[in-house]
């Protein structure tokens, strides 16, 4: 993931009763953002609250249940396990910090306490009986348990559940006595927890059977998924009316064991909670993958994400809110320009109000790709169940038609690039130079790296200290030493395509160095092999521009085409040879 492991600066944070509920103060929690586990993995949803600096709980759920973890200024400062008996007090126990009895005793004298209780890491330390840094190893302890769990989830969702305000005072309590703050290092725990689930995986302590997948059809009650949600979202509106669009969201439940892999990607900023929540019900199940964001802040996070994973994002923004400033109708359209100028190749979807031709007139005039009518509880009250089924149908269909006319593009440009190839007079000599143009198609800055003994020597290159336009150049000068282990190694030894953020030593101190660094360091590396053996790497970068995803598949496809035509052209050569050598001898 791009620009998100920042330099981690530890703000102070105080101890955390992880079975405490009462978080947030000023009212009911606001999302800042949502989005699902197989495509937006747990480690990156850290390392991004961590790298924003978030404070509020991130809210995991499987099938399994629920986990959270307690964020305050992107430390983590506490955890509350989906297995209530992996509390912090057994912990205490289990490290033999505290013996049964006295953890029996201060759990009988908090429910003497009532609601004048305190947490139970702060009652062991008045007492006595508990040290600072124990109770932080056992805090510590306690994440790292609460993160490894998540780890072995292959599928689930996230929320984030923010106030500016932060975590509330009544969630943390803080001994004036104690000499120090403390917190815990979120990245620390972040890696040893990564660290642990390996070690577990590789000596088979956790199974393939432990790893909980998603229910299928069989175990799906499409009213249970959805009533309880539409309950919480929709309030308003009366049982009748949430029982029909709660059938209506339980009919897409049983399409979700056949959706294939996710065509789109789809990112919607807006408050609505209820739209979020809809939207996501109807479209995971075709594959479709939502992200939903309220902070222009995680909405640019997530966009780069997505690019980072070989995926172009259609972003849907929500109609103007008279009481929300983010969603004025004069910050929506500056949020669409910035966005257009920025990720140049997302498709922006305009939502509007029924009625607003104003504001659809002016959208179209910014360039959107689509504007559609939202479904409105104010405007249009008695028929406002009916227009959000309307709606979630048509966006739906909308995003599945413009997932094929992006598998209709990349695969047009593979069967152009292919055709290059097919049609090289002598590919020996000119097979790396083609791919090198196919990259710089697609890349601002692209270069050929031969192979040679214990180092990558430029060849040509194309952007590299002028216009792309200029056309292919010498690349005079520029050797790169073959460190082990590095990227380009394991690249050039492995054969693979790589397309990612790099913060490998080697490509920084001696290709950067050279060359300067491209926008959030994403680096696309395609091998030309011959005979098993990589004998060039084709580099490319966006250099001062932002991403635009790469089909890894449809890369490596281009390779070993790339790789069949060279050996082709080396057996014709040799048998050239042999045939000439034989008349020769006769």
């Amino acid at each position: 993931m791009t620009d998100v492991i920042a330099e981690f600066i530890a703000p102070k944070a105080a101890f955390v009763e992880a079975t405490s509920t009462k978080v947030y103060r000023g009212g009911a929690p606001t999302i800042s953002f949502t989005g699902d586990l197989e495509h937006f993995p747990i480690v990156d949803v850290i390392q991004l609250l961590h790298s924003t600096k978030k404070s509020g709980i991130l809210r995991v759920a499987s099938r399994k249940g629920e986990s959270q973890l307690v964020f305050k200024n992107g430390c983590i400062v506490s955890a509350n396990h989906l297995n209530s008996s992996v509390r912090i007090g057994k912990i205490l126990v289990e490290l033999n910090i505290i013996s049964q009895e006295t953890l029996s005793r201060a759990l009988q004298a908090q429910f003497r306490a009532g609601t004048e209780r305190k947490p139970l890491i702060v009652m062991l330390i008045e007492w006595g009986v508990v040290k600072e840094g124990d109770a932080y190893r056992g805090l510590e302890q306690l994440i790292e348990l609460t993160v490894l769990e998540i780890l072995t989830w292959k599928k689930g969702t996230f929320t984030l559940e923010v106030l500016s305000s932060g975590v509330s005072n009544d969630h943390c309590y803080y001994p004036e006595r104690i000499s120090r703050e403390i917190n815990v290092d979120t990245q620390t725990v972040l890696m040893d927890s990564l660290r642990i689930f390996d070690e577990k995986m590789r000596d088979g302590e956790l199974a393939e059977k432990d790893i909980p997948e998603e229910e299928g059809p069989a175990e799906c009650d499409p009213a249970a998924l959805h009533r309880q949600k539409l309950e919480e979202f929709a309030p308003s509106v009366t049982a009748q009316e949430r029982e029909e669009l709660a059938a209506f969201l339980g009919g897409f439940c049983i399409a979700r064991e056949t959706a294939g892999e996710a065509p789109r990607s789809m990112i919607l900023f807006s408050p609505d909670r209820l739209i979020g929540y809809a939207v996501t019900a109807v479209c995971a199940p075709a594959g479709i993958t939502v992200s939903v964001a309220s902070e222009e802040q995680d909405l640019d996070l997530i966009i780069v994400k997505a690019l980072a994973g070989n995926d172009v994002p259609i972003l849907v923004i929500d109609a103007p809110r008279q009481a929300d400033g983010r969603f004025s109708p004069k910050e929506i359209s500056s949020l669409r320009q910035r966005k257009q100028v920025h990720y140049p190749n997302i498709g922006i979807i305009q939502l509007v109000a029924p009625g607003d031709a104003t504001f659809t007139l002016h959208s179209y005039s910014d360039g959107v790709r689509a504007v559609l009518p939202r479904p409105s509880l104010y405007e249009r009250r008695e028929s406002y169940v009916a227009d959000t089924i309307q709606f979630l149908t048509a966006i739906r269909v909308f995003l599945m038609a413009t997932a094929f006319e992006r598998e209709s593009f990349t695969a047009g440009r593979l069967k152009a690039a292919i055709t290059r190839l097919a049609n090289l007079r002598d590919p020996t000599k000119s097979v790396a130079r083609n791919l090198l143009e196919s990259v710089a198609g697609i890349c601002e800055r692209s270069l050929i790296l031969i192979v040679h003994n214990e180092e990558l020597v430029a060849d040509k290159w194309i952007g590299i200290g002028g216009e792309r336009m200029g056309g292919m150049g010498p690349a005079p000068g520029l050797r790169i030493p073959l460190a082990r282990p590095s990227l380009l190694s394991d690249v050039i030894v492995w054969g693979y395509v790589y397309y990612g953020p790099t913060e490998d030593e080697t490509v920084w101190k001696h290709l950067f160095a050279a060359i300067g660094p491209p926008s959030r360091s994403l680096v696309l590396l395609l091998p030309l092999r011959r005979q098993g053996e990589t004998v060039a790497l084709i580099y490319g970068d966006f250099g001062g521009r932002e991403a635009v995803p790469l089909d890894g598949g449809l890369l490596e496809i281009l390779a070993s085409q790339a790789e069949l035509v060279l050996e082709s052209a080396l057996c014709q050569q040799n048998l050239a040879m042999t045939v000439r050598q034989e008349g020769v001898d006769s």
